[in-house]
């Protein structure tokens, strides 16, 4: 059944928080020991010092957090028994709130805890979403949770906190919004809802994702990238996402290539694949040649505009700077040939594959994995 919704409410700017915890006790802040120790973990502290709310922060969070990051996170809820939880930073901290709010329901009731979302990247859109990626770094491997109570309440959109992103992330993250923008339109899940929120996200891609990176400072560039990544995740989220998401997940855990960039080495190998039919009538291919028409490189024939997106695609990787293919992402041959098999498994079974617009076979997937590899 296909469905839209937009349960989280979305502040703009730092204004709104003092009404978001009044009349609360204890809150907790899940971030990582960067935000923590530089400081930047005080734009939450200083509104709730200023309310007299007693907070306290679990800052263990890394890159791809795992399994028992989170479940420490949620033996600390159920000692301290917030009245809000907030996750302040990337993908990471929200992703792994979200796990810990939901196991720590799981074990006590807590529903009446308040989720509060600050994202510091505009990337993942993971402070709209009701997905969460949890790594099990014993099987290099990482699980995506979907599930409606991961939406969080609140998100707070603070452009000023982007300011800072190096070039780098900003192309990271980007990349991804650009990504969760193209694989909501073409879902299998997708529809005239989901459509609006993602085309307006790729607009905001086009117009200002080089801007930010070229111009870290650029503030309106910033503000309209992070407003991106918000609507592309309100997208997603109810459209679902595709093949390219189910590959990047476990080249991800596999080789730690951060998840935007990985799925920008993944998009055209992956657009090639999804449109090499015969016929060109085929959905896919309808919304291939909208994306184009958004990009400004749409052509007279759908399947040209599917190429030409193409093109777009690597000559924006190639100003930004991500590598092209997984071995110029450094990745050695023979460890990519030795977990060539389980990342093929893995694609397949992740559940952001079950959306996307052409079914896929174990040896199309492993052929798909190895022409990103070499190009």
């Amino acid at each position: 059944m296909k469905s839209f919704s937009v349960s989280t409410k979305i502040v703009m700017g730092s204004e709104g928080m003092m009404e978001i915890f009044q009349g609360m006790q204890k809150v907790l802040i899940v971030t990582d020991k960067f935000m923590q120790d530089s400081g930047k973990v005080s734009y939450v502290t200083k509104v709730l010092e200023e309310s007299n709310i007693e907070y306290e922060i679990f800052s263990e969070v890394k890159p791809d957090p795992d399994i028992d990051t989170v479940a420490k996170g949620a033996a600390r809820i159920l000692e301290f028994k917030p009245q809000a939880v907030i996750a302040f930073g990337g993908g990471s901290p929200i992703d792994a709130a979200k796990a810990i709010l939901y196991f720590a329901t799981r074990k006590q009731n807590n529903s009446n805890c308040k989720f509060v979302a600050i994202p510091t990247t505009s990337g993942t859109g993971s402070e709209v979403t009701r997905f969460a990626v949890i790594s099990d770094k014993a099987k290099n491997a990482k699980y995506p949770l979907v599930e409606d109570s991961l939406l969080p309440d609140y998100s707070v959109l603070e452009p000023e906190l982007i300011v800072s992103v190096p070039p780098s992330v900003t192309a990271d993250t980007g990349v991804d919004v650009l990504t969760h923008g193209i694989e909501a339109m073409v879902a299998n899940n997708a529809n005239d809802f989901t459509d609006a929120a993602a085309e307006k996200a790729i607009r905001l891609v086009r117009d200002n994702l080089i801007k930010a990176y070229e111009n870290p400072g650029d503030l309106a560039a910033r503000e309209h990238m992070h407003n991106g990544s918000c609507l592309a995740g309100i997208a997603f989220s109810n459209s679902g996402l595709g093949l390219n998401h189910g590959m990047a997940h476990t080249l991800g855990a596999h080789f730690h290539i951060p998840h935007g960039r990985a799925n920008g080495i993944l998009l055209p190998f992956v657009i090639a694949f999804n449109t090499d039919w015969e016929d060109e009538s085929q959905e896919c291919y309808k919304k291939y040649h909208e994306v184009a028409k958004i990009l400004k490189v749409e052509s007279y024939t759908v399947k040209q505009s599917s190429k030409n997106l193409i093109n777009f695609i690597r000559k924006l990787l190639a100003k930004l700077q991500v590598p092209a293919t997984i071995k110029e992402a450094g990745v050695s041959e023979e460890d990519f040939k030795a977990v060539l098999d389980d990342m093929v498994k893995a694609a397949l079974a992740d559940r952001c594959t079950g959306t996307n617009p052409r079914n896929c076979t174990y040896e199309e997937v492993k052929k798909l994995f190895q022409k990103a590899y070499y190009g």
